[in-house]
């Protein structure tokens, strides 16, 4: 009996090892703050709640092949609960809760990383499904393309994904951030995409990041809501020429197009806060230079 049972361990461990854990980090004090209305959540500060889950963690990491990290919304959490009827003071609540974010929304993968560079990584990540999902909403909303007659869902997505790959195409060997930033009627949106060039003339960057920068951008194609696009470039510093500090450009999306800034107009974009107004200090070692005009965004057509 007692070896029967000793095989039957050693295959639940087996299984444990092929299966997939996940938990839901609560990010911020203030969110900590509105779980403490729930007695079952028995967490006195988020400081030693935060401690106790990356123990969660590195222990989940040692029993299953994979664990994911996700979002804890304590108002999503509570929508959750009366959308569904369930009491909301409940760890099996909690746990419900945890498993629907983590099918339908962002994770991220934990792979030992301490929390203080896992939740900005989350927040992140969060960031980028949000501004996904409005973008996406608001082309569909667009309807159609006035000039071509296809859905601007895929008319003026295509046109940002052509304006992405040529304000890309002359950038030299190095690391480059593109961000888009828009003022829409939902309010402010902002994607950002790491591109790198290789030596060899390769360039690299990440697709999601590049799918949200290009819904975001064909957003204001579509709808002709104001903003700008900024081309952050850190040169390779074996290249030729010489590293020589980071350069700025930008263009400012205005009407349904990419309008190129001069340098004067890449530094009063860069140096004032594209939602408030107010003004933001030059940075040290940065040059602002003018943008070259791109290609029209033409329609392809339905």
């Amino acid at each position: 009996m007692a070896h029967t049972t000793g095989r039957a361990s050693r295959r639940a461990a087996a299984l444990l090892g092929e299966s997939a854990g996940t938990v839901a980090v609560i990010a911020d004090e203030a969110a900590f703050a509105l779980m403490r209305r729930y007695g079952s959540f028995r967490f006195t500060d988020h400081p030693s709640y935060l401690r106790r889950t990356e123990a969660l963690l590195r222990a989940l990491a040692r029993r299953h092949g994979h664990t994911s990290v996700a979002l804890f919304d304590p108002v999503g959490f509570a929508e959750f609960c009366e959308r569904e009827r369930l009491g909301p003071d409940s760890p099996a609540a909690r746990a419900r809760y945890t498993a629907e974010i983590a099918a339908r929304g962002p994770t991220v993968a934990y792979d030992g990383q301490p929390l203080d560079l896992l939740v900005p990584e989350l927040l992140a990540e969060h960031m980028r499904w949000e501004t996904w999902e409005v973008g996406t909403d608001l082309l569909a909303a667009a309807g159609p393309c006035p000039r071509c007659g296809a859905p601007q869902s895929r008319c003026a997505f295509r046109r940002a994904a052509g304006l992405l790959a040529a304000a890309l195409e002359w950038v030299p060997p190095g690391t480059h951030h593109l961000v888009c930033s828009l003022i829409t009627e939902p309010g402010p949106l902002t994607a950002s995409v790491r591109a790198v060039r290789g030596a060899d003339g390769s360039l690299e960057m990440a697709e999601p990041e590049a799918l949200v920068l290009c819904t975001l951008l064909g957003v204001g194609l579509a709808t002709g809501d104001p903003g700008g696009v900024v081309l952050r470039s850190a040169a390779d510093p074996e290249a030729e020429p010489p590293h020589r500090g980071e350069e700025v450009r930008g263009w400012s999306v205005r009407d349904g197009r990419l309008i190129p800034l001069t340098e004067g107009g890449v530094f009063a974009a860069y140096c004032t806060d594209l939602f408030t107004g107010e003004p933001v200090p030059p940075e040290h070692g940065v040059a602002y230079r003018a943008a070259p005009a791109l290609p029209p965004a033409d329609c392809q057509g339905p």
